[in-house]
């Protein structure tokens, strides 16, 4: 461990430890268990010790320095612990703004990004702390050596020799633990930070690089410690959470709707979460992440970042989405280190203004929403819901229409005992200089950009206090297209024979399907194919609690021709994926995603198999989304928040389902 010299005689003097005793290493008693986050890292100085780098390869490609390093983290347990990590900045450059980036679960470093960013004048350092395979990529190299290696410790991801998952829980000790009894640093949390303060020191060393300016950015699991990273070490100066960093939730239902409630421990909610760490912020910060993540819950982070202030402080929220951002999304990574890294004339429009009126005069909430005008509009989007499950979620488009400088939208409601949820996205246009030029592979460049508003809700108590009437009612048409996807997402949209568009409004209560009902709706395909349609039913055990997920599908052949063709589908033709489950899906009532693709899976003869589409030809839309026939029969119960069991039950899947997404569409960015 690195301690400074004042934190030995601390440790020494708080544990009664024998001046023998490793450092890295508590006594077999709790007195000196560290409880807090000032005490688990009270005195570690990461400039301390040496970081004994080791270059293990160098090259050059497109004006871009490259170089795969490897530095120690610490010793603990008697042994070594190193790190490595790519690192890139652009050939001759001098006192460059420099970047730490944090890969996700499962997912190794980014030599991709850390070259995207060289291209755009910065240094930066892509930590493998997950010790998965290096991929370079393109790069001129090949490799075969040394690379993490985390000693008597096992901080890897997935775990690679220890069964226990330390960045889950627990802080009991096993025998890749660094304490021997349940600390928070055994936490694997902790020690990838340690890696990541390293990886500052290392930075603030190389002479091309500006130790004044250093940011942060990382996606999911890479996302909370990025958030963290920024609340513990001042030398962070601009930080970009991506899809992580959200919190935990102690607070009742009522107090915060929709949350994702957790069970942590005093120890663990005073020193390893998110918590801890998000009031220590002093940097900029931007969390950019998609409404229905499963990582970076949103309603969790409306809460708990309430108290980081809007001046330094910004959101960047895609609608309908999952663990990924759309281009104008994405691209405020980019602009926010732009402003706070290199000090470029551009700024970074204000925190739009948001207000949910509940009393009004025809008893149907208001929301308004007044943006910063400094710069182009393109246009506002106010999305509200009311659903309190957060991860399959529909957000409805209110139709935001201008008055003067404020945009305003009704948010009718369908059940007075379910809260209102809502937030706006303001749509700007992107600076010439950053429309085009280098961008990671998967990503887009985009001539809009979207600032967020944050987060508001009300629960049912609130609404019934101010007189809020339940004025909306189903509706048969779902989507008439004039909007394009506008209601849907959009995945693997660059690959012709493997796109998917996904939307959830079908689990929302107005546009749910009638008992008995046949969807219907027209579609444009130029030449022969096929479409794969497929209902995902209980998504995350939203609607029937303790049942799992389940996809049902069927296969439409396609006709080539100009114009529109019907397409219709009943309940008796929709087959479970899963083959040990033979009946048809019994309603729609129970539907919580519904996806369009000419690719994808079902079961024949029993059998699960891959349904292989061919390159679509022609337009991609759909109109006329609808239901005929049917009954609507009467919810006798509202639709369920998120539940703990639910969500740990379905948290591997998730990020398993998300590693895949990526392997097709190569950032989930």
């Amino acid at each position: 461990m690195i301690f400074n010299t004042l934190t030995r005689r601390h440790f020494l003097r708080t544990t009664g430890a024998a001046l023998a005793l490793p450092l890295a290493e508590f006594p077999a008693h709790a007195a000196g268990v560290p409880q807090t986050l000032a005490e688990l890292w009270a005195g570690f100085d990461p400039r301390a010790e040496p970081l004994d780098i080791e270059v293990l390869k160098a090259w050059e490609q497109e004006g871009v320095v490259c170089r795969l390093i490897r530095f120690q983290v610490g010793i603990f347990k008697g042994a070594p612990s190193r790190v490595a990590a790519f690192y890139a900045f652009p050939k001759g450059g001098t006192k460059l703004p420099a970047l730490v980036e944090l890969h996700g679960g499962g997912q190794s470093a980014s030599l991709n990004s850390v070259v995207t960013y060289a291209k755009r004048g910065y240094a930066g350092i892509s930590l493998n702390w997950g010790g998965n395979k290096l991929n370079f990529g393109g790069a001129p190299v090949t490799y075969d050596g040394p690379q993490t290696d985390w000693g008597k410790l096992d901080a890897t991801h997935p775990p690679q020799r220890n069964k226990a998952n330390h960045f889950a829980g627990p802080l009991t000790p096993d025998a890749y633990t660094l304490d021997t009894v349940e600390s928070p640093r055994n936490s694997n949390w902790f020690l990838v930070l340690m890696a990541a303060r390293r990886a500052i020191t290392f930075l603030e060393q190389q002479p091309e690089v500006d130790a004044t300016r250093i940011g942060a950015h990382g996606h999911s699991m890479g996302g909370k410690l990025t958030t963290n990273l920024a609340g513990i070490d001042p030398r962070i100066k601009a930080a970009v959470p991506s899809c992580g960093g959200s919190g935990d939730l102690v607070e009742s239902e009522a107090v915060v709707p929709g949350g994702s409630r957790t069970k942590r421990n005093a120890m663990e909610l005073a020193s390893i979460s998110d918590n801890a760490y998000l009031p220590r912020i002093t940097c900029p910060i931007l969390w950019l992440s998609p409404t229905n993540d499963f990582h970076g819950h949103l309603d969790n982070m409306a809460w708990n970042w309430r108290h980081l202030p809007d001046a330094r402080t910004r959101f960047s929220i895609a609608p309908h989405l999952n663990h990924r951002h759309t281009a104008e999304h994405a691209l405020t990574e980019y602009l926010w280190f732009e402003e706070h890294l290199k000090g470029v004339p551009f700024k970074m429009p204000q925190t739009p203004r948001i207000a949910l009126e509940l009393q009004t005069a025809d008893g149907v909430p208001q929301l308004t929403v007044t943006p910063d005008d400094s710069q182009p509009i393109r246009r506002v989007d106010i999305y509200y819901s009311l659903d309190p499950h957060a991860l399959t979620r529909f957000w409805r488009d209110a139709r935001a229409v201008k008055t003067g400088g404020h945009w305003q939208a009704q948010c009718p409601i369908m059940n007075l005992a379910q809260p209102i949820f809502a937030y706006a996205n303001v749509i700007y246009e992107t600076p010439a200089p950053y429309r085009t030029g280098p961008q990671p592979a998967g990503r887009e460049n985009s001539d809009t950009f979207a600032i967020s508003s944050r987060v508001l809700s009300a629960g049912p108590a609130q609404l019934q206090a101010a007189k809020v009437k339940a004025t909306d009612q189903p509706t048969r048409l779902i989507d008439d297209g004039a909007r394009g996807w506008h209601d849907w997402y959009l995945l693997n949209w660059g690959h012709p024979p493997l796109w998917t568009a996904t939307t959830r409004k079908l689990k929302d209560a107005k546009w749910r399907g009638p008992n008995g009902a046949t969807l219907h709706f027209e579609i444009k395909c130029e030449t022969d194919n096929q479409l794969v349609l497929t209902f995902n039913s209980n998504a995350w055990g939203s609607m029937i609690p303790g049942k799992p997920a389940v996809d049902y599908t069927t296969v439409k052949p396609l006709k080539g021709s100009p114009d529109w063709q019907p397409v219709s589908v009943q309940l008796n033709e929709l087959l479970a994926t899963d083959p040990k489950i033979t009946a048809p899906l019994a309603n729609w009532q129970t539907v919580t995603e519904f996806s369009l693709s000419p690719s994808g899976t079902t079961v024949k003869d029993g059998q699960k198999i891959k349904v292989d589409g061919q390159p679509w030809r022609g337009p991609r839309a759909i109109r006329n989304l609808r239901w005929e026939g049917g009954e609507y029969a009467q919810r006798t119960a509202p639709d369920a928040a998120l539940r703990p069991e639910e969500f740990q039950k379905n948290f591997n899947e998730a990020i398993k389902k998300s590693l895949e997404q990526e392997r097709l569409n190569p950032t989930p960015k």
